[in-house]
């Protein structure tokens, strides 16, 4: 008789073994470093953004519509009042009032203590086209380069759609917290006690699933109101159930098993057995459908925003980007759409192929 070697792997193995198969995955791991560098972007926010004051909101009237790559000299105007110091950490997060008045110019000179210049936006032949400023509240001209160029405002498109990154991706995290929190505990409860109590959650779940998702973020947002801290808490409540089906499912199997009846055996409290024995063995699976959650996230604050129910200006959202400039499609100016599109499509895509990937990775029987 020939007897075979079993071969046993631990956990710590195992999780080797599916970051060797995650990595092989091209497409899950280049999805996981464009993520990681749209993390390091929305954390760093208004320290490398070119327009860092907050929301990025520096509007120029007179530079509205430009091609990118446009440059203009800019005059710093000494406002009234000392400059306050502000924290490293405060500027990183809400960002950092300029106390100067930037004027874009035409032309400038310095004479006799005195600062001559030509507003950008002045009509030739007007009497006071040339304005005259004392040289001790000017500081000297730079040049500033707008990169993608500028909206319909002045603004400098690019430090808008870097902070529209950070908005999307808190929108994503915090909703997929806030669902996980509430479907994890339902969907954990209704499949360990059974009876009763999961027939009533599971009626719960029916009747939210039956709803379409769009109209009931909808109906929330008109209950909470709009805003930026409403649209996590609207969406959150709408993804729950998908968390809830995949614990409920996943608890009815496992908690069958010898180690659960063990447990009871040894006078283990039910959240004991849940929280430590049972869901440990779930957490793969709920992975998995987070990242899938996240990208409907991102598409669900950009629709609401678009429509006008998101984050509320002048805060910065892809989809209201492209509420903005949606007319612009048709003209020269299509880009303004199309940037923010594109970036919604990246991250939704990077996020789904993320999930993909981490679905075979953690896929035990594949391992």
């Amino acid at each position: 008789m020939i007897f075979k070697k079993r071969t046993v792997i631990d956990s710590g193995s195992l999780s080797a073994l599916a970051w060797i198969k995650f990595k092989r995955n091209r497409l899950g791991f280049g999805s996981l470093m464009f993520i990681g560098f749209a993390v390091l972007l929305a954390c760093l926010g208004y320290l490398i953004t070119p327009d860092s004051t907050p929301y990025a909101n520096d509007q120029y009237l007179e530079l509205g519509l430009k091609k990118p790559g446009f440059s203009v000299t800019m005059l710093p105007v000494r406002l009234p009042g000392s400059a306050t110091e502000q924290s490293f950490l405060k500027t990183m997060v809400s960002g950092k009032r300029e106390h100067v008045q930037n004027i874009p110019v035409r032309a400038w000179l310095v004479q006799h203590n005195r600062m001559l210049y030509v507003e950008y936006g002045a009509i030739a032949g007007e009497p006071s086209m040339v304005k005259i400023l004392p040289l001790e509240e000017t500081g000297t001209p730079v040049k500033k380069r707008f990169l993608i160029g500028t909206d319909r405002f002045g603004r400098d498109y690019l430090s808008q759609l870097m902070i529209g990154t950070r908005v999307s991706l808190s929108v994503g995290l915090i909703s997929v917290l806030i669902s996980l929190v509430i479907g994890i505990f339902i969907g954990a409860i209704g499949g360990y006690y059974r009876g009763w109590i999961d027939n009533f959650i599971m009626w719960l779940i029916n009747v939210v699933w039956s709803i379409p998702t769009l109209l009931l973020v909808i109906a929330i947002t008109f209950a909470l109101g709009k805003g930026f801290w409403q649209v996590f808490i609207a969406v959150g409540l709408t993804m729950w159930v998908e968390v809830a089906r995949v614990v409920r499912g996943q608890i009815l199997g496992i908690r069958e098993k010898e180690y659960v009846e063990a447990a009871r055996a040894l006078g283990f409290s039910d959240f004991r057995i849940i929280f430590n024995h049972i869901l440990p063995n779930v957490m793969a699976a709920v992975i998995v459908i987070s990242a899938a959650n996240f990208a409907s996230a991102i598409l669900m604050e950009a629709g609401l925003s678009f429509l006008g129910l998101g984050v509320q200006p002048p805060v910065p959202s892809w989809g209201s980007m492209i509420k903005e400039n949606y007319g612009y499609i048709v003209l020269d100016y299509a880009y303004l759409a199309i940037l923010p599109g594109v970036a919604i499509m990246l991250m939704v895509l990077a996020f789904m192929l993320m999930g993909n990937a981490l679905r075979d990775a953690l896929d035990v029987r594949m391992n």
